[in-house]
């Protein structure tokens, strides 16, 4: 029987990657035919046999049917099973029964799928083995849409996934995704390679509409070399932490590409050109920015400014649009930001904010849903925390660690923001007891405002 035509030491020698037991053990019945089942099915003679019931025949009867009705299951069933499979059990799979083959070899079932590439000496996952790999490019490269490529941080894996991407010549990719479990991964391999393989399924694909390649080499003339043919499908583009791509090569992107509505960035890529190109009546609403914002290099401090026409011209033409902006710089770094009203709606803080800063962001960041500050220094927030309940009439999230609140204060913050606030993650070594509110008390007075039994996070102590 064909066997999925994969070459059988390829399968073999992943027998540890097991559907379950049942269905393995459905494998081996149906390659011995019903014998197999008898075995498994009728107890061992040297048992005492229990008394059988009136319906006992019946039920054995109906036991046989559905273990015999497996290979009768509709295609799109089957499909939808093997949907959930990884390769090596596809394979495995394919080789039960003839309906099963014809399920493994329908273009439907490799519409969808994610390339994992490990080396073992730097990761416990396991690798798509490469005999199975070659079968796919082989006889599925023509059904493949959603692809995404998971490797680990050795080079030897991300010079093997663009070995793959150089093979996809005869597809019509809609979706493409670079993950790296760990870094430097595609940062450590040769840029001409990466750009060389990129390019194969930038010019042949011309239907790329979500493209995800974060962390890798890719520069501008790749950049055009996508907008050349992929302009009029392209709908989601991030590229954070590419360094090889300059403000002109994003602003290429945004000029031609007028259907994007997701674009996530470094915020050195990010100008004043950019945004009023963005805005141009010839765009479609931009429904989600993100915006990275990390050092180029170690000691920067000084950051360029957004001018706020620019940013007013953004909200004036996609008014619903979500401004995201991860910081991750010291305290001295973050000097520029915020001076002028800034429509950023999610703010994440992953190393630091001054007091000063989050003052700017209660007096200038009107549309804020979502505030998390994860390092803030020894001062308390009090004034600050409330001035943002006060003005952020949007606010629905918060996320507080690392820095300092007294009680009182955050018990006033709460009571301003009211029901509207469905997420409040406070670390209890947050809240400072004051002379009017103690630890002990404060989840009753949160929790009545809240509307919802509220309690601080606790660390684990193991």
């Amino acid at each position: 029987m064909d066997v999925g035509e994969y070459p059988m030491a390829a399968v073999t020698s992943y027998r540890s990657f097991r559907v379950n037991c049942n269905l393995e053990a459905f494998f081996r019945m149906k390659r011995n035919n019903l014998s197999a089942v008898n075995k498994i099915v009728q107890p061992s003679p040297a048992l005492k046999q229990p008394k059988l019931g009136p319906y006992s025949s019946l039920n054995q009867t109906h036991m046989y049917t559905v273990l015999l009705d497996w290979g009768s299951l509709p295609h799109h069933i089957v499909l939808h099973i093997f949907q959930y499979l990884p390769l090596i059990d596809r394979a495995q799979a394919s080789s039960v029964c003839k309906r099963w083959n014809e399920v493994f070899h329908m273009p439907g079932l490799w519409r969808k799928f994610e390339f994992e590439l490990n080396q073992p000496a730097t990761s416990y996952f396991k690798s798509t083995h490469p005999d199975l790999i070659q079968q796919i490019i082989k006889k599925h490269a023509a059904h493949l849409q959603f692809v995404s490529f998971k490797v680990d941080s050795s080079t030897e894996s991300a010079e093997a996934a663009c070995d793959i991407l150089s093979q996809l010549v005869n597809c019509s990719i809609q979706t493409l995704g670079l993950i790296s479990t760990a870094k430097p991964s595609f940062m450590n391999m040769s840029k001409s390679h990466f750009v060389s393989a990129l390019t194969v399924v930038f010019v042949n694909s011309k239907s790329l509409s979500s493209i995800k390649i974060e962390d890798t080499p890719v520069d501008d003339p790749s950049l055009k070399i996508l907008v050349a043919n992929n302009s009029d499908t392209l709908r989601l583009l991030k590229m954070s932490s590419c360094p090889h791509v300059s403000s002109d090569g994003i602003l290429c992107v945004a000029d031609h590409c007028q259907g994007l509505r997701e674009l996530a960035l470094n915020y050195y890529m990010l100008s004043d050109e950019l945004l009023l190109a963005l805005s141009s009546e010839t765009h479609v609403n931009l429904e989600h920015l993100r915006i990275d914002v990390v050092s180029e290099k170690p000691g920067q401090i000084e950051f360029h400014s957004i001018k706020k026409q620019s940013w007013d011209a953004l909200i004036k033409h996609s008014p619903g649009v979500n401004v995201v902006m991860y910081f991750f710089l010291h305290e001295e770094e973050l000097e520029n930001f915020f001076k002028e009203e800034t429509p950023v709606t999610h703010l994440y803080f992953g190393r630091s904010a001054s007091k000063a800063i989050l003052g700017r962001i209660g007096l200038n960041c009107p549309r804020l849903i979502e505030l998390v500050v994860c390092a803030s220094g020894l001062q308390t927030l009090d004034e600050e925390l409330i001035c943002i309940a006060k003005r952020c009439t949007n606010l629905t999230a918060l996320g507080l660690s690392g820095c300092e609140v007294s009680c009182s204060a955050f018990i006033e913050f709460v009571r301003l923001c009211g029901r509207r606030l469905i997420q409040l993650s406070i670390m209890e070594e947050v809240l400072i007891p004051d002379d009017d509110n103690s630890l002990d008390e404060i989840h009753s007075e949160v929790s009545k405002y809240l509307g919802r039994i509220w309690f601080p996070e606790a660390i684990p102590i193991w």
